[in-house]
């Protein structure tokens, strides 16, 4: 059964916050900050008694943790500099405290994975006045890293994974990325890199937070539809990431993200999709626009997205 997930950011997790996302039809919480779980800013790593504490709190309003993120591995790391090597310790280490918590799902970021100096971004307007992100490409020609760094990021990336899937598959938590967002060419988790992950690592335990949004940036909803096809026959999507988008860089050379009923994409295709593959993992309402009028918590925001979904979800078992 698909269920929803909304994320953290900057909200505090007061009483009246979690029974407000109860109240809306949420389902579980991610954390998608890699110092948001107790521990990590003291300590580089999260405290296991306190995440447990944390887990069995949430679960008290009747919602539940699906997806924490790893510490991340930085610029520092990703080029093999001296003294880096205690990221990896640290991701290790939380990989194994979030398996004996139980936690579900772990995502890792990798610095450079993404090339925004080929970006231009600025802010998109819509119906209502509602805000939303909106990128296009450069008109004038930009760096960007050749084959040799590219092998060298990928050699760290596996330096890494070598390490963290082991623990992975002894405790039975998954280990997901996310695509390359922006999704330009060669970007490491673009369209080809992306595929690698799996190819290189075929454990159950590895696969992808999987991005609507950025794979439609990429090209489109025939090319969301093909990647949940594949990925999802493999059962290597993990959870989804939903969000809408106008435009894509294949077809405009720019996109602006949009509420889940205002872009290109059909999203109750989207939701078919996944139900043919088999997806039972949670779906996340992704970058909430600013709506006119919205709290600090896009409390306006989040409750449209998830309610926009809850009225697909039901429509698909209809």
């Amino acid at each position: 059964m698909m269920r929803i997930a909304v994320f953290k950011h900057n909200a505090e997790l007061t009483d009246t916050y979690l029974r407000q996302l109860v109240a809306l039809g949420a389902d579980c919480i991610d954390f998608g900050g890699d110092r948001e779980m107790p521990g990590v800013a003291e300590q580089g790593y999260p405290d296991l008694e306190r995440v447990r504490a944390l887990r069995r709190r949430l679960r008290s309003f009747g919602i539940d943790i699906n997806r924490v993120t790893l510490p991340d591995f930085s610029q520092r790391f990703m080029q093999h500099e001296a003294g880096s090597e205690l990221e990896l310790e640290n991701a290790c280490k939380a990989l194994r405290i979030f398996g004996e918590a139980r936690i579900p799902l772990a995502r890792q970021r990798f610095a450079g994975d993404v090339f925004p100096q080929l970006m231009t971004p600025y802010p998109s307007i819509h119906r209502g006045g509602y805000r939303s992100r909106g990128e296009s490409l450069n008109s004038t020609p930009q760096t960007t890293p050749g084959k040799a760094a590219l092998d060298q990021w990928w050699g760290q990336f596996c330096r890494a994974f070598d390490q963290l899937v082991p623990i992975a598959e002894e405790y039975e938590i998954k280990l997901a990325v996310h695509p390359s967002d922006t999704p330009n060419i060669d970007t490491p988790f673009g369209g080809l890199g992306f595929h690698r992950v799996i190819d290189a690592y075929p454990s159950p335990q590895v696969g992808y937070v999987y991005c609507i949004g950025t794979r439609a940036e990429a090209g489109g909803s025939s090319l969301v539809l093909d990647e949940i096809n594949h990925y999802g026959r493999k059962g290597r999507i993990f959870m989804v990431h939903m969000r809408n988008v106008r435009g894509s860089l294949a077809t405009a050379g720019a996109y602006e993200e949009t509420l889940l009923d205002d872009g290109d994409l059909n999203l109750f295709k989207v939701l078919k999709e996944l139900q043919k593959v088999g997806f039972s993992g949670c779906i996340n309402p992704d970058h909430i626009p600013a709506l006119p009028g919205d709290t600090p918590e896009k409390s306006i925001g989040w409750g449209y997205s998830i309610g926009y979904l809850k009225a697909l979800l039901a429509a698909l078992v209809a």
